[in-house]
């Protein structure tokens, strides 16, 4: 890409050079012998400049697409590797804008501002030897009149940085701010708020408008002081030079070529403030991106494969907190689950259940003590074999924009159709099978087609087709009628017979299904026992039950 500019560059200031021996051989000395050659040779330079310019678009076309391509893949690996805590700490809307904004802005810099930048500050140097070299007292005027362009661009280029980050933080925040509001449309409209988000939307649309117009009048600015300079200058080279040529100090030709040249500088000149403001928006974009590629994932694979998971799960003085400056939120956990136990988890909204069954398949890192999964440090063990031993269904199911047996599939790429089905009976989900397309249905941005229990239902099919040897289920039948929590419960026991479950329960029935209950306050566990005991002994227990249930001692 480099090579063929720089060859095009020579050729092309070669033309004028060919022009200067036209005029001063066969146009003033009538040499017409040299008038075919020069000609010919002037042609022959303007196709090989053509060619490579070809050449040119070709490489850089190729060469930008895939830096674009290679760039937008690693920044999407490295937001998958990151932890949850990193993904709780950024809005998406910045996160979206990094990967589609900045990228499409350093690919504009990379496919053209970067090579005429290099490009045009070498046409510069050469053009300004030659000019030196044709006519030294009108090649020191140009050179003069380069000073004060390099004195403006420094101080535009401190200026235009600083607005150009805020410019794209703010469009980093106007895309949150868009994808809330389409997310969350539905609480919008049933709580009549669309004013009160389209007078949020408005604010941060005109913090950008005004950032925006701020930014454009820098640079037009810069501009217009860039259009000046250089007309300033040729009017002052034509004027002396035509004297020069009077006086017969130097040829008609040797004049010609001079303004050629010195016209040749004005498309560099000029297009210096564009460039450096793209150079400016490049920059800043980089430095936005980078702030992802250099933030290392503080949660990565063991080396250990564990194969042929039996599901022995054990928390040994477990503790958790946020941050090394926060509170504990969990702390001296202490379970022994054998195979094929399941235990439910209870405790008060807040009391740190979802946390603890995230830590399982290291959603989040123990800060304290471990969690062992058949002997083996869950630390220790490959992302991709944990992952696929522990299965998760969450309360909040989150389903993906693209069809039932896409979402169903992904934790068991390879399941039949008889588990498919199986693990929609058992989730009472086979209303699925009634969808338009049946299972190829696309049940479209997060499933908000589907309404909350049908969504719980396919994410807990997902979750038992996997056929994991730990199934977490964090509060995954919360938005089912009584009816269908019974049906469910009721498949569910012959899944849970066959691993070893944690369930996050808040109802009695749901309770029922676990072997063992852990009564979680605190932060820590203090009762573990079956439910007929902690009902029995524990009066926080059966205060935590009857606020749901009306159970009562």
């Amino acid at each position: 890409m480099f090579s063929t500019a720089i060859l095009g560059v020579a050729a092309s200031l070669s033309i004028p050079l060919v022009i200067r021996a036209v005029i001063d051989g066969p146009v003033v000395r009538r040499e017409l012998d040299l008038l075919l050659p020069l000609g010919l040779l002037a042609l022959a330079l303007s196709l090989a400049e053509a060619g490579l310019v070809l050449m040119r678009r070709w490489a850089q076309s190729r060469a930008v697409s895939d830096l674009e391509a290679t760039l937008r893949r690693d920044l999407y690996v490295r937001l998958q590797a990151l932890p949850m805590d990193f993904h709780t700490r950024w809005q998406s809307g910045q996160l979206l804008s990094r990967v589609t904004v900045d990228l499409s802005t350093i690919r504009r810099f990379m496919g053209f501002g970067l090579l005429f930048l290099v490009i045009n500050i070498l046409q510069l140097v050469v053009v300004t030897i030659l000019l030196l070299n044709l006519y030294w007292p009108l090649g020191i005027i140009v050179v003069a009149a380069a000073v004060p362009i390099i004195w403006m661009s420094l101080r535009f280029e401190k200026k235009y940085l600083a607005i150009s980050r805020r410019v794209q933080d703010q469009q980093g925040d106007l895309a949150t701010t868009i994808e809330e509001s389409a997310l969350g449309f539905r609480v919008i409209k049933a709580f009549g708020r669309r004013e009160h988000v389209k007078s949020q939307f408005n604010d941060d649309a005109v913090k950008l408008y005004g950032s925006s117009i701020e930014k454009v009048r820098l640079a037009s600015r810069f501009w217009t002081f860039l259009e000046v300079i250089p007309n300033l200058t040729l009017v002052i080279v034509l004027l002396l030079g035509a004297l020069a040529v009077g006086n017969d100090t130097i040829t008609l030709g040797t004049l010609v070529a001079f303004l050629t040249l010195m016209l040749s500088l004005i498309w560099p000149v000029a297009s210096l403030g564009f460039i450096l403001a793209m150079a400016q928006e490049a920059m800043t974009s980089a430095d936005r991106i980078t702030e992802i590629l250099d933030t290392h994932p503080t949660i990565t694979s063991g080396p250990d494969e564990l194969t042929e998971p039996r599901g022995h799960l054990r928390f040994e003085g477990v503790g958790f907190r946020f941050s090394p400056d926060s509170p504990d939120v969990l702390h001296d956990i202490n379970l022994d689950l054998p195979p094929g136990t399941t235990l439910a988890l209870v405790g008060a909204t807040g009391s740190g259940k979802t946390t603890l069954t995230a830590l399982v398949p290291r959603l989040y890192d123990v800060t304290a003590g471990r969690i062992t999964i058949d002997g083996h440090d869950v630390r220790d063990l490959t992302l991709p074999s944990l992952r696929s031993a522990v299965a998760s269904a969450f309360d909040d199911p989150i389903l993906f924009s693209m069809s039932v047996r896409e979402n169903l599939t992904l934790g068991r790429p390879d399941a039949t159709e008889e588990d498919i089905q199986q693990a929609l009976e058992i989730a009472q989900a086979t209303f699925a099978n009634d969808l338009p397309w049946g299972l190829e249905t696309r049940v479209g941005e997060q499933g908000m087609s589907l309404s909350g229990g049908q969504r719980q239902r396919l994410a807990l099919a997902r979750a038992v087709l996997a056929r994991p040897a730990v199934l977490v289920l964090d509060d995954t039948l919360s938005a089912l009628d009584v009816h269908t929590e019974a049906l469910v419960e009721e498949a569910l026991r012959n899944v849970l017979s066959e691993t070893t479950g944690i369930v996050v329960a808040h109802r009695a029935s749901t309770v029922m299904l676990a072997d063992q209950v852990a009564l979680l306050q605190g932060g820590t566990i203090t009762h573990v026992g079956t439910h007929a005991e902690l009902l029995a002994t524990v009066p926080a227990y059966r205060n935590l039950l009857a606020a749901e249930e009306g159970v009562h001692a």
